[in-house]
């Protein structure tokens, strides 16, 4: 696949060349190909009418030949399903990974789809989309949210942390369920709105992110996969995450499969499911027991209800992961703010980074940092305020035995001869490459190299580095 496909680096355009019927040609050959309405305007209505006429034998060879595959046994819905069936084991009708969704098999087409070719705007109770002189603009009736009460995550995988929401396998299936049978208007697709006729459906995006980078000659790079599914008038919510993590293609494809590319998976899938209407259903329908029959966490967590009108999370929004430790997570996001998507799909890499091991993801911990000085050219141990208090002899006693100690009085690491400790008097001449101290009232001296690290009783460390531009040296000292 093609950096331009993957990333869109032109920033709406599939490819310079390609003209803008000629994606809408596209997306009418994709709608058609899943039996949908495809988009006819009055000026193109013959030209549309003919160029599906033209293909219509092709589109009948694909709905064939996709009807004879199950589509539930490849690659990441594979997986997915697989998941489902383990964790729901005790479940007769365990869940299943939404599948005949409208595929964004390339960066553009969301972008595209997110308004009628011929209008400028697009408005639901969820999102308003203008067309304007820059592009498109997707707003979303949240455009920030709190995320206090919102984290919530399904009990039987890992444990759930005590500042998180636990909720009941029963519940999970439930609102599940409703997921992928959102309220019909939600399905509508932007592009097809003003036809009589328009096209209901969901919307699928596979992403590939990145866990763990190459390595040269160590490792190569990591990445998971995670497929995140939206209905049909939530378009615009995947425009915004393609825009941010890419476009890995048809997640169909063989050639697009994780599971065949060994050196580069890591090994952790992600499914995540759009379903802002969640936050409608009342905690009595999702099976959630009575305030009087529940736990003690379950009254903490409001997992329980005391009138049955009282709605799950009070209304508000919230996104709810199902995860164990094989390494699949799935999350409904009760809600179309495009950040809790983005924090979502982090959330997953942190999770795959964390199984993975030896990676870190950027909201793991902040940086560890060793501040540094330039002690230019002379150092006088003595003279230095830092190593008051400390003494060579205290070193020797706490870590005499990972050094090699010299009748000189200083030690020589054993793992790593170029790391040296020495006394607390000790002097440094540059221009010299000299280091001098008294012991047994006698002057003892050492060269002082590069690529060496001399360490102080204090543990600060001493070296020599030369300037990146200039032929000079420095003396560097630091934790």
């Amino acid at each position: 696949m093609s950096i331009r496909k993957k990333l869109g680096i032109d920033f709406g355009n599939i490819d310079p060349i390609t003209t803008r019927e000629d994606r809408i040609q596209y997306i009418n050959f994709k709608l058609a190909s899943l039996g949908l309405p495809i988009y006819r305007s009055d000026a193109n209505n013959e030209t549309n009418t003919y160029f599906i006429d033209l293909v219509d034998d092709i589109i009948k060879d694909y709905k064939e030949k996709k009807r004879m595959v199950n589509v539930n046994e490849v690659g990441i819905f594979k997986r997915i399903n697989h998941f489902f069936d383990n964790y729901f084991n005790d479940s007769a009708n365990p869940p299943r990974a939404v599948d005949g969704s409208l595929t964004l098999d390339h960066y553009g087409l969301a972008r595209e789809m997110s308004l009628p070719p011929d209008a400028n705007t697009f408005s639901n109770e969820y999102i308003n989309s203008y067309r304007i002189k820059q592009g498109v603009l997707n707003n979303p009736r949240n455009d920030r949210r709190t995320t206090e009460g919102s984290f919530h995550i399904v009990e039987g995988g890992l444990a759930v942390p005590y500042d998180k929401k636990a909720v009941p396998k029963e519940a999970f299936l439930k609102l599940y369920a409703a997921a992928i049978s959102p309220p019909e208007e939600l399905k509508l697709l932007p592009f097809t709105i003003n036809q009589v006729e328009a096209a209901k459906t969901f919307v699928s995006l596979m992403i590939k992110p990145l866990i763990s980078p190459k390595v040269p000659g160590v490792l190569e790079e990591k990445r998971s996969e995670i497929l995140f599914v939206a209905p049909g008038s939530l378009i615009s919510n995947l425009d915004f995450i393609e825009s941010v993590f890419g476009n890995m293609g048809d997640p169909s494809f063989h050639s697009n499969d994780s599971g065949m590319d060994v050196d580069h998976w890591s090994g952790h899938t992600g499914y995540i499911l759009l379903a802002p209407h969640l936050t409608k259903l009342t905690k009595k329908e999702l099976g959630l027991p009575h305030f009087d029959q529940a736990t003690e966490r379950q009254r903490r967590d409001g997992m329980c209800y005391q009138k049955e009108s009282e709605l799950y999370n009070d209304g508000n929004a919230f996104k709810l992961t199902c995860r164990d430790k094989s390494g699949v997570a799935v999350t409904l996001i009760a809600d179309n703010y495009f950040g809790y998507s983005k924090k979502e799909i982090k959330t997953q890499i942190s999770f795959a980074a964390n199984l993975f091991g030896n990676v870190e993801e950027e909201h793991a911990g902040g940086t560890i940092a060793y501040p540094q000085r330039n002690l230019g050219i002379h150092y006088n141990a003595i003279e230095d305020n830092s190593l008051e208090g400390y003494c060579f002899d205290e070193v020797v006693e706490k870590y005499g035995e990972i050094m090699d100690l010299q009748e000189e009085r200083y030690g020589i690491d054993k793992q790593n001869k170029q790391i040296l400790y020495l006394p607390e008097n000790i002097k440094i001449d540059l221009y010299k490459n000299e280091i001098t101290w008294d012991y047994k009232d006698r002057v003892h001296r050492m060269k002082l190299l590069p690529d060496y690290f001399y360490v102080l009783p204090n543990g600060e460390k001493i070296f020599i580095e030369k300037h990146p531009e200039a032929p000079v040296w420095k003396l560097i000292g630091g934790d």
